[in-house]
């Protein structure tokens, strides 16, 4: 049911929030056990708000799901997903879910993720796997992973999920649902965190529908003047054709599946009968050297945040205090000198502004959203004697090489999305392949910053040729 329908049926007294909420904790409480997305609950709560009256907000009383990241409600758990801040409550609440709660939704409970988001899986060793509702032997994907498994079992019609490399695009993917990353700057941000892994990072949500999608970015599009990234709208681009690049190349060489590939080819054969001009053609930008400024940067973040932390709790942290990836990450974030810092935000300057000129000459950029469907639970990413390595990263002469090797696997399924998130524009995961065992798997579209309204209009025309040969 989409949002518009519910709004109505809510607007026409057809059924009441209290109801919509009941109906949300009892999904949630006899069928959560078989896929492990909704990591805290707040049902009493949510019965008690449902009773206000919300007849003059946008959204009337839904009840939704927020991320167990980056998402803080007052008085609720912040815990990111990790053993070192399981006991974390959040003492305020975030102006991203503050807006969620003035439209008009309720929040139930929050949903899972890898510790700190992390990883394009969701396995946390605090709350554990979330599997994907088709197959349990196969993950969601991540970092917003057990959002989109809610999502899929329809405890609630929306959730709220964020993006750092391809969050909320990756488990669109995996899952065969819609999710927009939008531009850097158009949601709400801050109090805390006004930069959001210097930018790379943007909460929003998956949907299963594009109307969902369009009325959540109208509604919760805005400008925070006081941030240090604001949101500009692009001028509407009027041409009926469009010129679209495409690439089924992995930008760091990885291998790309006949999914993948079959996927953007369908994709391409779509757009040229609906009069578009489609080409093969990269954006000049090394994908190695890309990845090298991404991992830099995430490093110095966790190292920030981990010093942080040890400033709240009055002591120094250990290799025990969370898992072996995170200590990786936090260790290399250590290691990094100031000034390599501003040159890898200088390179994220430079990929920005050659994407702008990248789309000057091409509307819109195609790829696969991921190299390969959803994998397995029980994928194994790094042996047992490369572990051994991790653990010792503090004495290695190169721990890049570490962060390159842990992340490896992982990358090779999920290379297309960090892109968007390091020049900040706009992309979206369309579900609009499907294998012969029925696994989808996405195809991504990127735009010009502050041109949502192109992907829009280019995902309406697809999802429309979908439909029709459904």
């Amino acid at each position: 049911m989409s949002l518009e329908t519910l709004i109505t049926q809510l607007s026409n007294k057809e059924v009441t929030p209290l109801q919509l909420v009941q109906e949300a904790i009892t999904k949630i409480e006899s069928q959560d056990h078989l896929i492990n997305a909704v990591v805290h609950r707040r049902f009493d709560k949510a019965r008690m708000e449902a009773q206000r009256d919300y007849s003059k907000t946008v959204f009337k009383g839904i009840p939704i799901l927020i991320k167990n990241l980056s998402q803080d409600l007052k008085d609720e758990p912040s815990t990111a997903g990790s053993k070192l801040l399981k006991d974390n409550i959040s003492h305020e609440t975030n102006h991203f879910v503050r807006k969620i709660q003035e439209l008009g939704f309720i929040i139930i409970g929050q949903t899972n993720t890898p510790e700190f988001g992390f990883k394009n899986i969701t396995d946390s060793q605090l709350y554990g796997h979330t599997v994907h509702p088709f197959d349990h032997e196969k993950s969601p994907g991540g970092s917003s992973g057990g959002a989109a498994a809610a999502l899929l079992m329809d405890y609630v019609e929306v959730v709220s999920a964020s993006d750092g490399g391809g969050s909320i695009r990756i488990p669109a993917s995996f899952c065969g649902l819609i999710g927009l990353k939008p531009t850097r700057g158009s949601m709400p941000v801050g109090p805390n965190g006004y930069r959001g892994w210097q930018g790379a990072s943007v909460n929003f949500f998956l949907t299963k529908s594009l109307s969902d999608t369009k009325l959540l970015f109208k509604h919760m599009q805005t400008n925070t003047i006081e941030a240090p990234f604001n949101y500009v709208v692009a001028d509407e681009i009027e041409r009926q054709s469009l010129k679209i690049a495409y690439s089924v190349k992995s930008p760091v060489h990885s291998e790309v599946s006949d999914d993948a590939i079959n996927a953007v080819k369908q994709t391409v054969e779509n757009l040229r009968k609906l009069g578009h001009t489609v080409v093969e053609e990269t954006p000049p930008i090394d994908g190695s050297s890309l990845m090298d400024s991404y991992y830099l940067v995430n490093g110095v973040e966790t190292a920030a945040m981990m010093k942080q932390i040890e400033n709240n709790i009055s002591r120094k942290l250990t290799i025990d205090d969370m898992e072996l990836m995170t200590w990786v990450i936090y260790q290399y974030g250590l290691r990094v000198k100031g000034y390599q810092m501003v040159d890898a935000l200088n390179a994220w300057d430079k990929y920005s502004a050659i994407m702008h000129e990248f789309h000057e000459q091409y509307d819109l950029y195609l790829t696969p959203t991921t190299a390969k469907t959803a994998p397995r639970i029980d994928t194994e990413y790094f042996d047992e004697a490369f572990k051994l390595e991790m653990m010792t990263i503090e004495n290695h002469p190169n721990p890049l090489e570490i962060v390159w090797k842990m992340f490896e696997k992982s990358l090779a399924y999920t290379p297309f999305t960090m892109l968007a998130n390091i020049t900040g524009q706009p992309a979206i995961s369309l579900p609009l392949y499907t294998n012969h065992s029925h696994e989808p798997l996405g195809v991504q579209f990127m735009a010009g910053k502050g041109q949502e309204s192109l992907l829009f209009r280019i995902s309406e025309q697809l999802l429309n040729i979908e439909r029709n040969r459904q």
